[in-house]
């Protein structure tokens, strides 16, 4: 019988175990994954930014600002060309250096949603936390998403690419929401294609013609540079959609017709009916948000548009077109036929007046 209720205990516990697991696993996978990028804050404008020194050789050129902190020392520029400004420990660059430290530790927080990685050559990785101890790539890494897609790569240690790797991103997504956060120090290899923000403990080596879709930011050593081309993300903000126009105008049966549907967002909004039916003979066009087309019966139509850009929330709204009859016109007017088979009728008409004009002249001197 103490077997028996022992046995009951047991179950009853494991259970309650098991329970528990299957609801902490979901909150666990939901903080996996980051609500946005992390924040640079005013480290954002920079393509390079270092800690000790920031060394270039050869024709570099950054399309962004080139900051230092604590250092001092920014050399090999010319020959290498700078499109943005210069702060070497300046309040500016100790702001930045101070923002920079903050996102570091926001991405070194975000809790992997994949770990235990190595090199990343020939994966195809959709939005997430990625870490491993040591990462590198040889070959291509493809990441696909859309505007709003986040990628977050945390290196415990080193992050380090072979000659001519490169990232491929798609699907609408971009360099601005991806991040390396780097325990250590990154070296990248000759010919790489990189893209996204590099945030290293440590320090950045860029060898001979690797080029960046993003930025290099070390925290503490230094940034070294050899015939690079560092371009800085820009047009990085997202907004949601949101409608903007007002409601269709009416329409006629038989009538051709067209009202334009607008939203705000960025990205670029697209559109599409997502309840209800437009009237019969009309169409929207998802990429310009045109309703057009003749319509064909009279009546009312509601319907619904989704504006949508991968930017959370998509917004709906209601709209209603009220398609009138068609104008009843009448039999049209019978006008005298004035095309080549009227010239005999006036020819006619012509020798009758004259004849007319004759018989009346022959009368009056009849009379004198």
């Amino acid at each position: 019988m103490a077997k028996s209720k022992h046995a009951r205990i047991a179950l009853i516990a494991a259970t309650f175990g098991l329970a528990l697991a299957v609801i902490a696993a979901p909150m666990n996978a939901s903080a996996a994954l980051p609500d946005g990028a992390p924040d640079l804050g005013t480290a954002t404008p920079y393509g390079v930014l270092g800690g000790s020194t920031v060394t270039n050789t050869g024709t570099t050129t950054i399309n962004g600002d080139v900051g230092l902190s604590p250092g001092t020392s920014i050399t090999g520029f010319p020959p290498g060309i700078v499109n943005g400004v210069f702060h070497a420990a300046d309040a500016e660059a100790i702001q930045a250096k101070t923002d920079l430290t903050s996102a570091y530790n926001e991405a070194a927080g975000f809790l992997p949603t994949t770990s235990g990685l190595g090199d990343l050559g020939g994966s195809s990785l959709v939005p997430g936390v990625y870490s491993g101890d040591d990462l590198s790539l040889t070959g291509t890494l493809r990441l696909e998403g859309t505007a709003a897609s986040v990628w977050v790569f945390q290196a415990a240690d080193t992050l380090t690419t072979a000659s001519s790797s490169n990232i491929v991103i798609t699907g609408g997504a971009t360099s601005c929401n991806v991040f390396w956060q780097v325990g250590s120090s990154a070296t990248f290899g000759t010919g790489t294609a990189f893209a996204g923000t590099v945030m290293a403990q440590q320090s950045i080596t860029a060898t001979t013609g690797a080029t960046f879709a993003g930025r290099l930011l070390a925290l503490n050593g230094a940034v070294t540079l050899d015939t690079n081309v560092i371009t800085r993300p820009s047009g990085c903000e997202v907004t949601s959609p949101a409608i903007t126009s007002t409601a269709p105008t009416g329409a006629t049966a038989g009538t051709p017709y067209s009202f334009t549907v607008v939203a705000s967002g960025t990205p670029t909004p697209t559109y599409a009916i997502t309840a209800g039916a437009l009237p019969a003979g009309l169409s929207l066009n998802g990429t310009t948000g045109e309703i057009s087309g003749t319509p064909t019966t009279a009546g009312t139509s509601t319907f619904t548009i989704t504006a949508s850009n991968g930017v959370s929330p998509a917004v709906d709204t209601v709209y209603s077109i009220v398609t009138a009859a068609a104008v009843a016109v009448g039999p049209a007017a019978t006008l005298p036929e004035t095309g080549p088979n009227a010239v005999p009728l006036v020819a006619a008409g012509a020798a009758l007046m004259l004849f007319g004009v004759a018989l009346i002249t022959r009368r009056r001197a009849r009379r004198h």
